[in-house]
């Protein structure tokens, strides 16, 4: 995705006035600008958190991008936040990712829970409402009850319909769990970059408060449905805490966004229903 050129003023809050931004690939929407790059923000508040948290945080064998404060200190301007750049691509390294996920939810793990995780989505929802909606799906004992309580508009399409189904079928299948939740980073697949010269690279944190191995089995899921990854990539990681359980629970937040989202298409579906009637096997 390529945003709008980050505007001058935010350029020369940042300190950037004489650079040229040049448009990135891997950064979400992030302009270059010599050794920073600038980001559009989805979310204020989720922005301004993620930045805190990177500004610290250490994790063994993963670079972080730090953020770079404006002038006058702020992490946000303008619906914009500025990082240190990192070179690297994402890669279809898949056992790696999961790795990363690993030792970075080791260091995440004293992380509190942040007030914006507890907010209910009201409609109408924004971009990142339709996750918060779809992670709830996946949790909550009926999948989708409080949602359409809090002005969920119906499904129309008909993959969109399908994944419903699917979830709904899937979520009889779950089972308590007893690992306790956590801060994780819940968007790893296609989010680590890798360099040749350099450890694995993260740009940002995108956080949920779910079990450290539910995280691992978002990237499992996506990387089955979407990234090529071979079927035994399931079932290296089974060690993993409670592991089928929170791929179950991983696959049916992916049927949820796909359901929910206004930018879901029809051909990613059978990946993800592929992916889910491998989960339905195991189990």
């Amino acid at each position: 995705m390529t945003s709008v050129e980050p505007p001058e003023h935010v350029r020369a809050t940042f300190g950037l006035r004489e650079v040229t931004p040049l448009p990135l690939n891997d950064w979400d929407g992030g302009w270059r600008c010599g050794d920073v790059v600038l980001s559009p923000v989805a979310d204020h508040a989720r922005a301004a958190w993620s930045a805190k948290v990177r500004e610290a945080l250490k994790v063994d064998g993963l670079r972080l991008a730090r953020p770079v404060r404006a002038t006058d200190g702020r992490y946000v301007v303008s619906g914009w936040r500025a990082d240190t750049f990192l070179e690297g691509a994402p890669e279809p390294r898949h056992d790696e990712v999961v790795s990363v996920s690993l030792r970075l939810h080791e260091a995440t793990a004293a992380l509190e829970r942040p007030r914006f995780l507890v907010q209910q989505p009201i409609a109408p929802w924004m971009d990142v409402d339709v996750f918060v909606a779809a992670d709830r799906a996946a949790w909550e004992p009926v999948p989708l009850r409080s949602l359409k309580a809090g002005g969920m508009q119906p499904v129309t399409s008909l993959d969109g319909q399908h994944s419903l189904k699917l979830l709904t079928q899937l979520s009889t299948l779950r089972k308590p769990i007893k690992t306790p939740p956590q801060l994780v980073h819940g968007d790893l697949f296609g989010t680590v970059l890798f360099s040749a010269a350099d450890t694995p690279g993260l740009t940002d944190l995108t956080p949920y408060w779910r079990p450290g191995p539910w995280a691992a089995g978002v990237i499992v899921v996506d990387a089955l449905s979407w990234g090529g990854a071979d079927e035994g990539l399931l079932e290296r990681w089974s060690d993993l805490p409670e592991w089928w359980q929170m791929v179950l629970r991983a696959v049916m937040f992916r049927l949820a966004v796909h359901a929910l989202h206004p930018r879901s298409t029809p051909e990613a579906f059978p990946g993800l229903a592929h992916t889910a009637d491998m989960v339905r096997l195991s189990l």
